[in-house]
């Protein structure tokens, strides 16, 4: 097992407590996470471990453009007997952006990523969770291996965002474009924001998905400090994300392949898709073919689990604790 780089938080001396159908279940609470750092052929993976390092933890992954700290209001409503290892995918946060040269092809590098992690490590009987994006990757690597995986947990995603061949094929050379033209921009033309200006350029940016608490949490990561004031820490390439999308038939093709056990929260409203009953589409084949599945309908936006995470941890802890 990997060795974690400890934070200056420390353990609550007052372990909280949550009442889960009529069970009491001790909370992993805020403060028991530590800094985590996994390195990859170009540079590192960054996150945080909440809970023991002593046991196999859950692997988190946030949506696109986010960062790690989407799951920092909902891990400490976990059970304390369980660890969530939660990563910045590679270019958000503080993990390392891909060389210049190379593209992202968001929904297929995530699928190698946890490979490389789980591979790294040796884990068995893996349980993954993800948000939006996330839960796009750990969807897709429970399809490509359904015999590995134990537990899947997405939030307001079925599986891969789709897009029409004719949208896809029409949109390919103006993404082309836009990615060569963000790989040469300078630094110094990068906009550079005040802080508070900042929150609130992300906070219209989401369009009432987050509030404002929420994004300064999320803007621990995702922003760094230059001589003028703030850019975001993100890598900018990854704003061309039409590259690699998925066909419904392939999503669906996917669905048919996942054998664990499965929860997905929806968000009510939560997202817009472009197809709108596709998600219940990809719902009803992973009922035919996975171990079981559960789907849950609860108020909140698309952030759900950042903005109401006492709605979500429930369903999330009833998940986990029955085997």
């Amino acid at each position: 097992m990997a060795q974690a780089q400890v934070a200056t938080a420390t353990p609550l001396n007052n372990t909280p407590m949550a009442n889960t159908n009529g069970v009491t279940v001790s909370m992993l609470g805020e403060n028991s996470w530590s800094e985590f750092s996994i390195e990859v052929p170009w540079g590192t993976v960054e996150g945080k471990w909440w809970g023991s390092r002593n046991r196999q933890p859950i692997l988190a992954l946030h949506g696109w453009q986010d960062n790690c700290g989407s799951f920092d209001r909902l891990c400490p409503l976990l059970p304390a007997d369980c660890s969530v290892l939660a990563i910045d995918l590679p270019g958000h946060g503080h993990s390392t952006p891909y060389p210049q040269g190379m593209q992202y092809f968001i929904f297929w590098d995530g699928i190698c990523l946890i490979r490389r992690i789980v591979r790294k490590y040796n884990w068995k009987n893996v349980t993954l969770m993800g948000h939006s994006l996330g839960g796009a990757l750990t969807f897709m690597y429970a399809a490509s291996f359904p015999d590995e995986v134990h537990k899947l947990i997405n939030i307001d995603i079925a599986g891969p965002t789709v897009r029409s061949v004719n949208r896809m094929a029409q949109g390919t050379g103006k993404a082309l474009d836009k990615f060569l033209d963000y790989e040469v921009l300078p630094e110094s033309k990068l906009p550079c924001y005040k802080y508070d200006e900042m929150i609130q350029l992300v906070l219209d940016a989401y369009d009432g998905s987050v509030d404002e608490p929420s994004v300064h949490v999320l803007m621990k990561r995702g922003m760094r400090p230059n001589k003028d004031g703030y850019l975001f820490a993100r890598d900018l390439r990854l704003k061309v994300s039409m590259l690699g999308m998925f066909t419904s038939e392939q999503t669906l093709a996917y669905a048919r392949q996942i054998r664990c056990k499965v929860l997905n929260i929806r968000g009510m409203p939560g997202m817009k898709f472009e197809l709108t009953d596709f998600y219940k589409e990809v719902i009803d084949t992973l009922k035919e073919h996975a171990g079981h599945v559960e789907y849950v309908e609860v108020p909140g936006t698309h952030h759900l689990h950042l903005v109401t995470p006492d709605r979500v941890a429930p369903h999330i802890t009833k998940f986990l604790m029955n085997k």
